[in-house]
């Protein structure tokens, strides 16, 4: 049996995952037609507007945007139409956590996952390869199975496989022209197998072949939870060491630098920060300690969930540092805090640490000041109104300034939190903060400077330089 060749593909879900990693296909296989479809008319007007107003920031997905656009790739709201004619379908759509029901607060919910199979299961009228893409728990592909079998045409055949993404957002167009890895899992039936080979042979138009690997269907899936938890155990792991340096005196940044010079560990994942934030690492643990509390495995589930509580440990540190070196109240006090994504070069605030720290500060009556160069002024205040409940989003305005530059921010504010590492942070005149800074009455030149360099240097740009010269 020949493996399909796909000529068609059909991607359901235009978000962060689905938007970027189908149009770099388009780009790179001009051959295949591309076909995004979204429920959300106005996201998927957004990825057609004519001045390219894509609703994801991420460098290098314009450029890619504008060379396929309306040659290969396509946005649109007619799901079945697409589902009709592909060969192949990207399942891409969300899988937040459970917020109710069994399973509340850690497994993943799969009503997205579901209605897009049952769609698919509907509409489609011939043989489809259907291809999970988004992150799902283990043996999710068995449940998708059950459902296309059930209520699927006759003559219809489906084979399902697992094809999850390993993108960090800033960096996503990168990983996906060069990935690490493309991993694929199906089952290891003639079938499947052959299935494996058609998506296999999609990718090798541009991925070396060493780096396309195949897998069994269920280890494709636990190995995306497995990455992600493994990488914000090592966040974790430096955070615990940067609250054991600094009650020593020793510098987290030598001890993360001296650690990763070993070759057994090396030097990624292991910068100090207020802690992770991202719309996976978290989702992914959570996920993983459900799955092992499922499987009777109390020991390992505990083991996962003390990265999130290491994680929550380290943002509630770091709100009360700056209460301390605030002398001991923030309360009428005036903070900038410059950036609100979870990261730089992305505009997802998905459990970004800017938000654990504002509401923090909110609740200690402080006024806040933010400025982050990609997130909205919309998004910001649903954020926090998700943040903080019960508290009237008209209350939060009182205390919440949302301004459009870091020097504005930083204007008459007794304490500047950077919570982003965005690179235009490193670029700050200080001298010039300095000079538009509130001190406190009496307070000289050096007791302001160390007091700056407290709060900023638990922040995560720890690159700044802060040995600027100041004239008393």
């Amino acid at each position: 049996m020949a493996p399909v060749q796909v000529k068609k593909i059909c991607c359901i879900g235009a978000g962060y995952v689905g938007g970027p990693t189908c149009a770099v296909i388009a780009l790179k296989c001009p051959h295949i037609q591309v076909t995004i479809v979204d429920l959300n008319k106005a996201r998927v007007d957004a990825w057609n507007s004519p001045d390219f107003a894509v609703p994801i920031y991420e460098p290098g997905l314009v450029d890619v945007v504008k060379q396929c656009r309306g040659r290969n790739l396509f946005f649109s709201t007619d799901v079945d139409k697409a589902i009709l004619e592909a060969d192949l379908i990207f399942v891409s759509v969300n899988t937040p956590t459970k917020k109710s029901g069994v399973g509340a607060g850690f497994a993943a919910d799969l009503n997205y996952v579901e209605s897009a199979t049952r769609r698919i299961a509907a509409v489609a009228t011939s043989s489809k390869i259907v291809v999970e893409k988004s992150t799902v728990p283990c043996r999710t592909a068995e449940s998708m199975r059950t459902i296309l079998e059930a209520n699927s045409r006759p003559g219809t055949r489906f084979d399902i496989l697992s094809n999850p993404e390993f993108l960090a957002e800033g960096t996503a167009i990168a990983d996906l022209f060069k990935p690490d890895r493309v991993l694929i899992g199906s089952l290891q039936t003639t079938e499947g197998k052959e299935a494996c080979r058609a998506l296999a042979d999609v990718y090798a138009n541009w991925v070396p072949q060493e780096r396309i690997l195949t897998v069994g269907l269920w280890s494709s899936e636990l190995s995306k939870l497995a990455a992600n938890a493994m990488l914000a155990q090592r966040i974790s792991s430096i955070n615990a060491l940067s609250a054991i340096c600094e009650a020593t005196g020793a510098n987290i940044d030598e001890v993360s630098h001296a650690v990763g010079f070993d070759s057994r560990i090396g030097p990624k994942f292991l910068r100090a920060s207020v802690g992770f934030g991202g719309s996976c690492f978290q989702k992914d643990i959570l996920n993983l300690v459900y799955l092992s509390e499922s499987l009777h495995l109390p020991q390992v589930a505990a083991y996962w969930r003390q990265v999130v509580e290491m994680n929550e440990y380290q943002k509630s540190r770091f709100s009360k540092t700056v209460v301390d070196t605030l002398f001991n109240t923030i309360t009428g006090k005036h903070i900038a805090v410059l950036g609100f994504a979870f990261k730089a070069d992305t505009g997802d605030t998905r459990e970004s640490a800017a938000i654990s720290l504002i509401r923090d500060f909110l609740s200690e009556r402080a006024f806040v000041t933010i400025y982050d160069p990609q997130v909205s002024e919309e998004q910001i205040w649903q954020d926090l109104s998700e943040a903080c409940p019960t508290t009237p989003l008209e209350t939060i305005k009182k205390q919440v300034t949302i301004v459009h530059s870091a020097l504005e921010a930083c204007t008459q504010k007794e304490a500047i939190i950077i919570a982003t590492e965005w690179k235009e942070f490193l670029e700050i005149d200080w001298q010039t903060v300095y000079a538009n800074m509130n001190r406190f009455q009496g307070e000289g030149h050096w007791a302001w400077r160390a007091r700056v360099k407290t709060v900023l240097r638990h922040s995560l740009s720890s690159d700044i330089d802060l040995n600027f010269n100041i004239g008393h």
